[in-house]
């Protein structure tokens, strides 16, 4: 072998290798051993134990979103409503038929309350905060006026017992009472705010004066007309405002004792009351059929179970159950829907205490906290006193369902507070940036929906053959 060849043969084993080393480095891989590869860890299942802490975690970023209150108060208090009116429907068709009425006489009023009740959220939901608390004072001394006017003879009337509705001629009634509920939170949370700005609150007497004695006025007023159950309502909205407020808690509770020693008198003078407070857990009628309406109350609520008999398919609304659609509609409603549908109703109204908490808490306003716990103490304090009477857990005190049972006087002041809520919900800077981008993208995809609807409307057109007439 010549040197010439030699090298030759040096020249081309070095391009081989560099070859090699330079396809081993464009590929990827060094050139060494390679170690096995590691087996690919697949995505947990959403059952898995990995898949349900993330679940919580989506479920929670979810519901810390800026618009869950603001969504919650309005589906919820449009769910309420719609139930109500079919609960309605289907309750009071055998009382209006036994009064010589319309089967649907009952439910045509609550629907035409039920749509002047939305004019009002939507008006309420609209208004800004400083003509809200301008509404405080005039509602506050028109409430007084038509509650004095309640006892004038022929302007004031009389229904089980209690002195509180005003005729005003045909069908139309009012019950001045279910305003002044409004009418204190509005007026009790400028006031409280008023004096916080200026730190007053710090003074007992100022936390006390004038709001007590003016809830004192206004309870002494509707205890005239010997109605207990809204006189319940309108302490426990007093003593929410209090509560929000900051009140020590000795003060809390020597206000609370005076009250409990004034309601055990009023309930101790009256054989009626007594009778009621005897029927908590009542499983027999008694004697003289005193417990007549809380244990059939029981009845319906027994006879419903998982599923209940069906929409309208209730037995203890034909004369047995007394006011049906009104004070006891949730127990035709277990009946009739069963323990699924009272738990729905159950679940609304504590997603609508729950979001009012909310609003409330995450709020810098003064005036939006106290009237938002206002509100809130105000729904869920009737709804847990109205539940709790028809499950015989409570004394039965005659106070409706809110946004459920029958009654336009009771509607149209809580839809007014429902607006309210949405009001204070769509206040929150978070929540007006977020509806501030969305309204765009809605706006965006109903004009691509139209144009879509457009082109389709235009494209039939062409494809029509003429039909050769003239």
């Amino acid at each position: 072998m010549t040197p010439d060849s030699g090298a030759a043969a040096k020249s081309r084993t070095a391009r081989g290798s560099s070859a090699k080393s330079a396809s081993a480095s464009a590929s990827g891989r060094p050139n060494r051993p390679q170690r096995p590869r590691r087996p690919v860890r697949r995505p947990a299942r959403p059952g898995g134990s990995r898949g349900t802490p993330a679940l919580f975690a989506k479920a929670r970023r979810a519901w810390d979103r800026p618009l869950t209150a603001y969504y919650l108060i309005l589906g919820g208090s449009l769910l309420l409503t719609v139930l109500g009116l079919v609960m309605v429907f289907s309750a009071s068709q055998i009382e209006a038929l036994q009064s010589g009425l319309s089967s649907t006489y009952f439910f045509r009023k609550q629907l035409v309350a039920a749509i002047v009740g939305g004019v009002l959220l939507l008006a309420a939901s609209r208004m800004p905060i400083r003509l809200h608390r301008s509404l405080a004072y005039p509602l506050l001394a028109a409430s007084v006026v038509l509650m004095c006017l309640v006892q004038v003879p022929g302007m004031g009337h009389e229904v089980n017992g209690n002195r509180n509705w005003i005729y005003f001629g045909g069908a139309f009634q009012l019950q001045p009472s279910e305003f002044a509920k409004l009418a204190l939170v509005l007026w009790g949370a400028d006031l409280l705010a008023r004096k916080r700005s200026r730190r007053l609150l710090n003074q007992w007497k100022h936390m006390l004066v004038p709001l007590v004695p003016v809830a004192l006025l206004l309870l002494g007023l509707i205890m005239l007309g010997g109605d207990m159950g809204t006189a319940i309502i309108l302490t426990a909205i007093l003593f929410g405002l209090l509560w929000l407020a900051g009140a020590p808690t000795r003060l809390f509770a020597g206000v609370l004792s005076v009250a409990a020693a004034i309601g055990a008198l009023l309930i101790t003078t009256s054989p009626n009351r007594m009778a009621r407070l005897a029927c908590i857990g009542a499983t027999d009628p008694g004697t003289n059929d005193q417990c007549w309406q809380a244990v059939h109350g029981i009845y319906a609520l027994a006879s419903g179970g998982w599923f209940g008999s069906g929409l309208g398919a209730s037995v203890e609304k034909w004369g047995q159950l007394p006011e049906p659609h009104t004070d006891f509609i949730f127990a035709v409603t277990g009946e009739e829907l069963g323990l699924a549908g009272t738990l729905s109703v159950l679940a609304l109204f504590a997603a609508l205490g729950y979001a009012g908490i909310r609003v409330a808490g995450r709020t810098e306003e003064p005036f939006v906290r106290y009237a938002a716990g206002g509100v809130t103490t105000w729904i869920t304090a009737q709804a847990v006193v109205n539940i709790g009477a028809v499950l015989g857990l409570l004394p039965i005190a005659g106070v409706p369902l809110p946004l459920f049972s029958y009654g336009g006087s009771a509607l149209l002041p809580t839809m007014f507070a429902i607006g309210l809520l949405i009001a204070f919900a769509r206040s929150d800077p978070a929540a007006g940036a977020a509806l501030a981008m969305r309204q765009p993208a809605l706006r965006q995809r109903l004009q691509r929906r139209l144009a879509g609807v457009r082109t389709n409307t235009m494209r039939r057109r062409a494809d029509r053959r003429p039909s050769g007439e003239r």
